[in-house]
């Protein structure tokens, strides 16, 4: 196990407060929603713990996903459930998107996707707080999360998937200890039954942004790519966009780094990409409003981002808008020819919400929302091993005549 997990674990959480109204609420104690509704977000005393930790005693330290513990929430050291959370690499992806972009590839996490980091700190701050049974509506790799770190601690977990999840997510699921169920609509139809369930007190509700932590653990995205462009902030930032915890949690990494002293003022464009066919906040961004009304018939093969409403909806608009940048939406045509490029030039084999950001890249240089001279981060959330691919159908009989030269 890593050795941070035994170091001592000072922690400056002071408070949660209401994303909406700025409503205060105690720290270790559980809690959902806000009393209006809305998500929660964890603050700190961080001039204490900009004092107790420098940047060049970070970067004496493994570089794994703890070792950011004085800004994470979990107090007590033997409540953590670690798979090896990684820092995850920036690869360059010259041939399919230009010499200055890279690509934070979060297929090298536990179960193979960005959920792991959202999760693991949810899950720990559940066994901090005596949670002993969660339910969760997913569309996959938060389920396959979830499933992981749950068994490992003893937790019990109800999921439920829209019919259209990917079989392998499913088996995934199923297979690391979770009662999982298939649901014919889509993941909000799914919140709504882990809701009322919540409501009869079967579970805790584990949806996107319906706890506090699960944003903690995906703000490490944030804090990572700081250090690893030697704490000055890439040109622009293009995400996978679903329920947009990452791109909330990133943005919050921000703030807390300036505080701190580390960064400066300076900030990416955030580019919050989406499906064409399930496109709320897009439409939401273009028409000027605050909250994105649900998206009917919502479908697309990025089945990570087929949300059709987010619960944090006017914070993801938020940072886009603060941040000068926009939502954006792409084809599915052009997200498989983005997967395809990545992986026949670049040997990346990005899943289809990573190749969302890569299509959309390349057409926000089109329309010159973005420099090629620019430094731009794409987000490939997810391995594409988990992912339908072509057949591939060439063959040989060794029992036969084979003529190499036309090989």
């Amino acid at each position: 196990m890593n050795e941070n997990l035994y170091a001592d674990r000072p922690t400056f959480v002071s408070h949660l407060e209401c994303s909406m109204t700025g409503e205060r609420y105690e720290a270790d104690r559980l809690h959902g929603l806000s009393r209006v509704g809305r998500p929660l977000l964890v603050r700190y005393d961080l001039e204490a713990a900009g004092a107790a930790l420098s940047r060049d005693a970070l970067a004496a330290r493994p570089t794994d996903l703890w070792r950011w513990r004085e800004l994470l929430p979990v107090r007590h050291t033997a409540d953590i459930v670690s798979l090896g959370e990684i820092e995850t690499p920036l690869v360059p992806a010259p041939r399919s998107a230009g010499a200055n972009v890279l690509v934070k590839d979060e297929g090298r996490l536990p179960t193979g996707s960005f959920k792991a980091r959202g999760l693991v700190m949810a899950v720990a701050m559940a066994k901090e707080l005596g949670v002993t049974r969660i339910a969760m509506p997913t569309n996959g790799n938060a389920g396959a999360a979830l499933a992981a770190y749950a068994s490992r601690c003893g937790i019990e977990t109800v999921i439920l998937c829209p019919e259209e999840t990917p079989e392998v997510n499913v088996r995934e699921i199923a297979v690391q200890g979770a009662r999982v169920y298939r649901v014919n609509g889509q993941i909000d139809d799914c919140g709504a039954i882990v809701g009322r369930g919540a409501a009869e007190g079967r579970w805790f509700d584990f949806s996107t942004l319906k706890e506090p932590y699960r944003i903690e653990g995906k703000k490490t995205m944030g804090l990572e790519l700081a250090a690893q462009y030697g704490w000055e902030l890439p040109d622009a930032i293009f995400y996978p966009t679903g329920g947009g915890t990452g791109l909330i949690g990133m943005w919050k990494a921000f703030d807390e780094l300036e505080r701190l002293g580390w960064i400066g003022p300076k900030r990416p464009r955030m580019y919050a990409v989406q499906a064409s066919g399930c496109a709320p906040i897009v439409r939401a961004f273009e028409a000027g409003e605050e909250h994105a009304e649900r998206w009917e018939d919502a479908h697309t093969v990025a089945a990570g981002i087929r949300v059709p409403r987010a619960v944090g909806d006017f914070l993801i608009l938020r940072a886009v808008r603060d941040s000068g940048g926009a939502a954006l939406a792409v084809g599915d045509p052009a997200i498989l020819a983005a997967v395809d490029a990545a992986a026949k030039k670049d040997g990346l084999l990005l899943c289809p919400e990573g190749g969302a950001t890569l299509a959309a890249y390349r057409q926000a240089v089109k329309d010159r929302l973005v420099d090629e001279e620019e430094r731009v981060l794409l987000f490939n959330c997810a391995t594409g091993l988990k992912y339908p691919m072509p057949d591939a159908p060439n063959w040989l009989d060794r029992h036969r005549p084979i003529d190499l030269a036309a090989l």
